[in-house]
Formats: structure tokens, sequence, C-alpha cells
């Protein structure tokens, strides 16, 4: 399991804007639950912000930078089209495909120019 100093080092600059997404959930849903998940060497390792029954959040390290990732349901799904969220993302969840448990994205953060995006998700999963 990667430690605070592995993360450090391999998210970089980035390492903040990852402290950030889980300040900010643990903000909106304060009875989030955190934990690692080792998907296999394919995968590695996954960070998940969960409540009692799902996981909200998903957040994936990768060198100096991160993806967030998310399954929507129909309702949550509707909630983005409504919302003012960029175009690329909801482009992008138009085209993702659709399994029983909703549509799944995934958003690489490099930089700040996503994390007002990724905070509107986060609060549209949580609702």
């Amino acid at each position: 399991m990667p430690t605070i100093k592995d993360l450090e080092t391999a998210l970089g600059s980035t390492y903040k804007l990852w402290k950030n997404c889980i300040d900010f959930t643990k903000h909106v849903y304060p009875e989030v639950v955190e934990e690692w998940n080792y998907s296999g060497d394919k995968f590695g390792w996954s960070f998940r912000l969960k409540d009692k029954k799902r996981v909200l959040v998903y957040l994936l390290p990768r060198d100096k930078f991160f993806k967030v990732a998310f399954v929507f349901g129909q309702k949550a799904t509707d909630a983005i089209f409504e919302s003012p969220i960029s175009e690329n993302i909801k482009s992008e969840i138009r085209s993702a495909k659709v399994y029983a448990e909703g549509r799944g994205i995934r958003v690489d953060v490099k930089n700040k120019s996503v994390i007002h995006d990724i905070e509107k998700l986060i609060e549209i999963k949580i609702r």
C-alpha cells in the first residue's frame, strides 16, 4: 500500500490536488470511509472514498498525475447534463458504455484546471 511519501513522490506537484479532492469529499460528506484497494499488477492501487454501500470517488495514482473515477447512475447523469460542468466531461459521460451500475468515467488531473468540475461531480455523486 502506498505511503504518503510514496504518493508525494509519485504525484509530484499534483499531490496537493489529490489531497484537495479527499478534503473536499470529507467536507461534503463527513462520514466518508477511506480505503486502499489493490486490483492486481495490471491496474495497481486505487484509493476509494466510500459511504456505507458504495464507492463515491476513486483516486488512481499515476506518474506525476492522477485520475479521478466515478460511476454515475441515471439520476446523477441527468443532473450532470443540467449542470455547468464542462462539455468535455459531459461528452465523455454521453459516450461511456452503460452498465447495470451506471456509466463510468475517469478524469485526468494534471493541474488544477479540472478541480472545479471534479468538485461538482463529487457533489452530484453524494446527493
